[in-house]
């Protein structure tokens, strides 16, 4: 709802000199004018995008684990990471698949090329990502060609980074505030966020013997996501409050001790099968909930109109003479 708050004298300048002669207009509800939000909130379905987010980051970060291991020679641990980041890109593409209704959808989106689109450029890079992840997943398996499977290791590691961030730009590239506020922010979040998730994945299909970058990886990955959602949050402002309160503040603060638990875990006893599987358990659960509760921080500030205007009306005071 809104309230009128009369200006001194009944009238109050603007920024040129005009006089005001309609009171200025509070937002202290979750409605707007006739009950309706200020904005619409995207008609994504959280397990399908919250998914889609959370299974391709997997996969990107999988595929640059995957190719260090390769390097040094930890042969396991590159071959069941290459399984996973297949596997991951498989799901992240079903959830999308599944959001648009019909798989014909994500064909007409290849349609189109347009560098300034996150949703153009992600199809297309998920359309190159996917058949390299596959076939560096099937080389390793059968042992079969492994000239063309090195040769697609390296083209998966080197898109993987973008796979694991794009997704950031892309929720940033909408009008919901708690997104498009940290525009700066999200895609470093999405990818210290998928990198928890592959070191994670690591430690649970490794063996322990070839586990020691995963666990170092684990502690720095924690870092960087805990340091990526505090300067989110500080750059929102008042629309921090829906990271803090609310489904969204549960998941995020379950993220965070999750998270913080598996890269302990992994520290201090990673060198343990039983302590690497719940700690890499804990950083995928953590690194799920962080995408499940960044999505549900964006909904919320899409319903609530005071996250819209408020941060609008600080802006153009900042701007004013």
């Amino acid at each position: 709802m809104t309230s009128g708050r009369p200006a001194v004298g009944g009238r109050r300048r603007g920024r040129r000199g005009e006089q005001l002669m309609v009171p200025e207009a509070e937002f202290d509800s979750y409605d707007s004018y006739y009950g309706r939000p200020v904005i619409k909130a995207p008609s994504w379905a959280a397990p399908d995008i919250a998914g889609y987010f959370f299974f391709g980051g997997l996969a990107g970060a999988g595929s640059v684990f995957a190719a260090a291991a390769q390097l040094t020679g930890r042969p396991r641990t590159a071959t069941a990471l290459k399984v996973s980041s297949l596997a991951g890109v498989s799901l992240s593409v079903a959830a999308l698949i599944h959001d648009l209704g019909r798989p014909a959808r994500f064909a007409y989106m290849l349609r189109v090329f347009k560098p300034t689109s996150p949703m153009s450029m992600g199809s297309w890079l998920l359309s190159a990502y996917g058949p390299a992840a596959g076939a560096a997943a099937a080389s390793a398996v059968t042992r079969r060609l492994p000239g063309a499977g090195a040769v697609a290791t390296g083209a998966a590691a080197l898109l993987g980074p973008a796979v694991a961030a794009y997704t950031g730009v892309l929720a940033a590239d909408t009008a919901v505030p708690a997104w498009h506020g940290a525009h700066r922010e999200l895609p470093y979040l999405f990818t210290a966020s998928a990198a928890a998730a592959a070191a994670g994945m690591a430690l649970v299909v490794g063996p322990v013997r070839e586990n020691t970058p995963a666990r170092r990886a684990a502690g720095l990955a924690a870092l960087a996501d805990t340091v990526a959602l505090k300067a989110a949050e500080r750059r929102l402002g008042v629309v921090a409050e829906t990271y803090r309160r609310g489904r969204a503040g549960t998941l995020l603060r379950t993220a965070r001790g999750l998270t913080g638990a598996g890269a302990a875990g992994a520290a201090l006893a990673g060198g343990r099968r039983p302590v690497a599987i719940a700690s890499g358990l804990a950083l995928l659960a953590g690194s799920a909930c962080t995408r499940f509760g960044v999505f549900e921080a964006g909904m919320a500030s899409a319903r609530d109109p005071k996250y819209t205007v408020e941060p609008q009306r600080a802006r153009l005071e900042r701007r004013a003479p």
